[in-house]
Order: C-alpha cells, then structure tokens, then sequence
C-alpha cells in the first residue's frame, strides 16, 4: 500500500509542478462547455422556443396577406418585421439582408394574390357542386407567394419555417373555402327549385336558407398531444446546459490522454521507468499509481464544469443545471469514465515508443469517438451504421448514463449497464498496456 501511495505522489507532485498543463487542463474544457452552451442555446431557441425572424413584404395590401400576416404572428414561431431602421422593406433590401445574414428568410405577398385566391375558391366551389354536369372554364391560374432564404440556412431549419408557412395557408385556404360554400349553397339551391319548380316559382329569398358559419373550415376536428417520455412523470425537456455539460465534461476527461500517455513515454526515453523497474515494486502498482492520479485529476475537472454549470451559466441567462436525484449514481458513472479515460492514456503511453506518436493518435481519436458517441452531433440524427458504431464509443456510454440522471430521472440501476461498459473498457485498456509493459519494461523500451 505503501509503494502505490508513493507513486499516487509522484504523480501528483509532477503535474503540480506544471502549472501551466493544469491551468489548461482545468481551465479549457470549463471554457469550452461554456462556449457551447451558450451557442447551443440560441440555436434551441431559434428552433423554437422564441420566434424567427421573418422579414415580411406585402404588396398586394389586401386580405390575403393580413390574415398570414396575423397568422404566422399568432403561430408563435415567427417574428414579422416590416420595416428596419424605421424604413419599409423592399426586395431588394430584403435581398441584401439576407445574403449578409442579418435575416435568414423574407416572405413577399405579391400583388393581386387576393382577387386570383377569390376566383380561385369561387370556380373550385362551382365545380365542385357542378359535380360534372357542366363543361369546365379555363382554369384560374394559381396565386403564388415568395419565399427567400439565406443559402447558408440548413435544410432541416428551412423546413421547418416553410412548413409552418403552408400550415398558414392551409388554414386560410380552409376557412376562405368555408365562406365561399357557405355563400353559393343557397343560391345553389334557389337555381335547383326553380329548375324543378318551373318558371312560375317566385324567387326564394336567400336569407330563408339556413346559413353555414365559416368558422367550421378553421376549427379542428383532430388534435395531437405531445409528451415526453420520462420516470416519474417527469415532463421537463432537457436543456442546452443538461445536454452540453456531461457532453463536453467526458470529452475534456478523455483528453488526460495526452499528459498522461506523454509522462510514460518521457518516463521511458529519460530512463526514469529503467530506474524504476531496479525497484521492487510490482508492475501494477507502477500503473495503478499513474491510473489513480489520473482519475483523481478527471473528478476533479468534472466537478469544476459541474460548477459551472450549476453556479456560472445561470449569469448569462442560461438555465441551471438539474442533476437528477441520484448523486451516487452520478459519482459512480464519473469514477467509471475516469477510469476508463485513464485506461486509454496509459494503454497509448505503453504502446507508442514517441511523445509525437501519442500526442497525435491521441486527441484524434478522441475526437473520433465523440463524435461518434453523440457529444457533437446528437446519435439520433446520424445514418443508421454510424448509430451502430455509436454503440462502441466509451464517450457514447458515459454521456447516455449522465443524461439519463439528469434528465430521465435515472438511478444507478438504469445506467448499470453503462458503468459495466465503462469497467470493461478500462480493464481490457489496462490488460494490453500491462502486457506491453512487460515485454517491453524491461529493456526501458
């Protein structure tokens, strides 16, 4: 106990002489999960918590684009702007605001579009209670509206406002089709009386033919609720800082990689581990010493982005971070990626006979496997195999274990699987550096 003690100090003592490595250690992912957050946030809102600002030029000054226009304000997930500056927009304004990227859409009600709409809606109605019996007209050419975009807008983000643009339309189309019928029934059927009547029948006033109110093509005949999925009834959305902390926290713990695979490889080239060796103290013991320093350094990052997120995000606005009820399960999920964490660095600081060797295979891996474990891109989006792939990413176990504590409620049950994993992973990790160790310990290679 003794012999592993004085290497845990060793340790300790090496990277406390390095202030400037742990200011970077400590400092840097803090600096990063802020960043992110903060970034992260504002693209939550522009996907829909707050309104997207929508440039809005109307030249038909008619019906149609009132009511879009009052439309898409009631939607909630659009902000009309009508004029900059205290200036109204024109085209070609709108188009030079959008290739800056000052506003990423511009919606144009060209004119003329209300009387093509009505003679629209008034020959399908006729038409439609025709039902054949009479030949066609030419058909009312179809109205149309402008949309123009920013071409840096992502496809999904485009999507999403055009979508919300047609389901505007749509119910304006509804309602405008509700009035019309309701207008051309009765005078349907005074045509239809007469015709079986004869020519003696005196005109049936309009208004004795009971009325159709137009609110019924707008109401809803069906409607959808949307829940979360959750322990305990939980229905609280993960947030930004509930995505990004963990995310980025595991990301900055598997960087130990680099100090700790460079200390073994510079502890082989000065011939200090030679030194080492002379001693007699077990080979685990010269690993394990490195390994519990190492997890030691990781638990601590992680509370300090912990505290940030909890005490330092909330400053510029951001929600706090809600940790779950199940702090041991939390600790036990950190000490597990720690330790896996740990593992690697050493596995790489065994195998690699250079520090170049390390330092570059190192961090590129690392960032290989968040972004394939779901710590930039969430897995759900990615293609099918990649989710696949996602399954054997040690980043992918231990942020799948931290978002279901923090935001399904999850205890320390629900994320076995993910703490085994993580044991696994840091075993076979510690397997093949002590192999390597062995073999090649005794030369100093």
């Amino acid at each position: 106990m003794g012999k592993l003690t004085a290497t845990f100090l060793k340790e300790i003592i090496l990277l406390a002489r390095d202030r400037s490595g742990i200011l970077v250690l400590f400092l840097m992912p803090a600096v990063l999960v802020v960043v992110v957050s903060l970034v992260q946030e504002n693209v939550l809102k522009t996907a829909g918590e707050t309104g997207i600002r929508v440039l809005f030029i109307d030249h038909d000054r008619q019906s149609t684009g009132q009511v879009i226009e009052e439309l898409l304000s009631g939607s909630g997930a659009v902000e009309i702007v009508k004029d900059v500056d205290g200036h109204e927009i024109d085209e070609e304004t709108a188009r030079t605001l959008l290739a800056k990227g000052d506003f990423q859409f511009c919606i144009i009600i060209p004119k003329g579009v209300t009387d093509g709409v009505k003679k629209r809606v008034e020959q399908q109605i006729t038409e439609a209670l025709n039902a054949g019996n009479e030949a066609q007209n030419e058909p009312v050419p179809l109205p149309s509206l402008a949309v123009y975009f920013d071409p840096l807008v992502q496809g999904a983000f485009r999507a999403s406002v055009v979508n919300v643009l047609h389901r505007v339309v749509l119910s304006m189309e509804m309602e405008m089709k509700a009035r019309a019928l309701s207008n051309m029934i009765p005078v349907r059927m005074n045509l239809i009386l007469q015709e079986i009547m004869g020519p003696n029948l005196i005109n049936v006033p309009v208004g004795i033919f009971p009325r159709m109110d137009s609110k019924w093509g707008s109401e809803r005949l069906l409607d959808v609720k949307i829940e979360p999925a959750s322990r305990g009834g939980v229905e609280e959305l993960p947030t930004s800082v509930q995505q990004n902390v963990p995310a980025w926290a595991l990301f900055g713990m598997f960087f130990i990689v680099v100090p700790l695979g460079g200390s073994l490889i510079r502890e082989k080239q000065d011939g200090t581990m030679l030194r080492l060796l002379t001693l007699p103290v077990p080979h685990v013991t010269l690993l394990s010493g490195k390994v519990i320093a190492y997890v030691l350094v990781c638990t601590v990052q992680f509370s300090i982005i912990l505290l940030v997120g909890r005490f330092v995000l909330p400053i510029w606005g951001m929600p706090v971070l809600e940790m779950g009820s199940s702090p041991a399960a939390i600790v036990l999920v950190v000490v597990s990626a720690a330790l896996a964490a740990a593992g690697y660095g050493v596995m790489l600081g065994t195998i690699f006979r250079t520090y170049e060797q390390a330092s570059m295979f190192g961090p590129v891996s690392v960032v290989i496997a968040a972004a394939v474990g779901g710590v930039m891109v969430p897995v759900y989006v990615m293609p099918e195999f990649m989710q696949k792939i996602s399954n054997y990413s040690p980043l992918a176990w231990g942020l799948n274990a931290l978002i279901d504590i923090f935001v399904r409620q999850g205890g320390i049950r629900s994320v076995l699987p993910e703490i085994l994993y993580l044991l696994s992973f840091f075993a076979g990790a510690m397997l093949i550096a002590w192999g390597v160790f062995i073999r090649r310990g005794r030369t100093g290679g």
